[in-house]
């Protein structure tokens, strides 16, 4: 074992980003040991994509039949299995068959949402927790409060194989490399070499950016990784990536380094669109997922930035607003650990059914802000991967800049200590904040919907 920042494996790392090198790392990752990944994890990702593949071969028509048969199956598994289901399609009397005979009974269903799914808790599970083999998720807040998701494995392999089938069909093969940034913790020590998680990357050919603030010297960074390692696509979000373009077009002028950028985690603005790929050169395509659910929906079609819904996945409606807006709804089809039925995500967007798809337009969506601390500015994303990963305790959080020093509120897990929540705030952001323990009902909200929103400005 080598530490991992040996000089060694920068070497390797330079001679790996050249071909013909570059291609037989991809063959080996991908065909190789991705294989030998899934069966000493026990997991079935390999098997879903080719379903997946399959599933999409056929004629739209027969696949929105398949796709009605998979919500009467699950509406019927959850009124069964599920104990907050069982008692509402009991209270409504609710029958999983109609929806077969027409569609639109789903409609005698209330919607769930975010308040319902804290309240109700382990009464939204099929099994008890302790009984299967699960994952757990947590819901980035942006367009509410965060709750809390359990996955069943099946659940989080059918999610795998969705983002390896949606990138497939634009292009980006297994074999290709893939560049995903993520948050970079002040406290991060270096590993040793290989790890688990070097063998992860290994296995899917994908590589980290660790990066903590956009600045001009955060993005100088990023861009001599990028440069450095040529990957096909890159996976992040908009505002970083627009706030990187900004800074390459006006320091280089337009450059180009790789092939896609995939967008996710927030609403991608026409006008970040536009920017990201006359400055980066690259292709973007939009992806709608999200922490309850998984991957929803993908720009599919060459040259066509609309996101078709994966029917496959979910059955996708439209909440209408007063105000004439459509709140997105969707019903999941592969978690049944924890289903979720008419689940409202606090999106913005019309659902729209055509000859050989299904749609989503009109959308408006996640924003995430940026905050300055002690003169740097950092994305809300890498604040909240703070908070949740290394501080620890954080039920939700607000920050409000409309003061001198910004107020960070907070409010706690239960069981969890103030005092050490303040000192390791203090530690990693030193005289950045006031820090307020709150209720929930403290936070502002903004807008005219009174929405919840992670920073407040005015």
């Amino acid at each position: 074992m080598i530490r991992g920042d040996h000089p060694i494996l920068g070497v390797g790392g330079r001679v790996l980003s050249h071909q013909p090198f570059k291609l037989l790392k991809g063959l080996t990752g991908a065909y190789l040991a991705y294989p030998l990944a899934e069966r000493r994890e026990q997991r079935n990702v390999l098997g879903k994509l080719s379903e997946l593949r399959a599933h999409y071969k056929l004629p739209f028509a027969q696949r929105l039949k398949v796709s009605v048969a998979r919500l009467a199956d699950t509406l019927e598994f959850a009124g069964v299995h599920v104990p907050y289901y069982k008692d509402l399609f009991a209270s409504v009397g609710f029958k999983p068959a109609s929806v077969l005979k027409d569609i639109r009974y789903i409609e005698d269903l209330p919607f769930l949402d975010k308040d319902i799914i804290r309240e109700q808790g382990h009464r939204l599970l099929s099994l008890p927790l302790e009984a299967v083999r699960h994952h757990v998720c947590k819901t980035g807040g942006s367009t509410g409060l965060s709750s809390i998701i359990y996955y069943n494995q099946e659940g989080a392999d059918y999610a795998a194989a969705v983002t390896l089938y949606a990138r497939e069909r634009i292009g980006k093969k297994r074999y290709k490399s893939e560049l995903h940034f993520a948050c970079r913790f002040p406290d991060m020590t270096v590993p040793e070499w290989p790890s688990r998680e070097d063998f992860k990357c290994f296995a899917m050919n994908r590589s980290n950016i660790f990066f903590d603030r956009i600045d001009d010297l955060g993005l100088e960074e990023i861009w001599k990784k990028l440069c450095l390692r040529k990957p096909y696509l890159v996976h992040g979000h908009p505002s970083t990536l627009y706030s990187l373009a900004c800074y390459i077009e006006d320091k280089y002028g337009p450059s180009h380094t790789f092939e896609v950028f995939e967008s996710s985690g927030e609403w991608l603005a026409p006008y970040m669109r536009e920017k990201i790929a006359h400055a980066l050169g690259c292709r973007v395509v939009d992806r709608y997922g999200l922490a309850e659910l998984g991957v929803m929906a993908y720009a599919l079609q060459p040259n066509d930035p609309e996101l078709e819904v994966l029917e496959s996945e979910g059955w996708a409606e439209s909440r209408h607003e007063d105000d004439g807006t459509s709140e997105l709804v969707f019903t999941g089809y592969r978690n049944r650990l924890m289903p979720l039925i008419r689940y409202r995500t606090g999106d913005l967007a019309e659902v729209q059914q055509n000859s050989d798809r299904i749609v989503l337009a009109n959308i408006l969506g996640r924003i995430h802000d940026v905050v300055p601390i002690n003169g740097v500015v950092h994305p809300t994303h890498h604040i909240q991967d703070m908070l949740d990963h290394r501080v620890g305790g954080i039920q939700e959080f607000q920050i409000d800049l409309r003061s001198m020093l910004p107020v960070l509120r907070i409010v706690l897990e239960s069981g969890a200590d103030a005092t050490q929540v303040s000192s390791r705030i203090e530690q990693f952001w030193p005289a950045a904040f006031k820090v307020e323990f709150v209720d929930h009902d403290a936070f502002v909200r903004v807008g005219r919907h009174a929405k919840f929103r992670h920073v407040v400005t005015k």
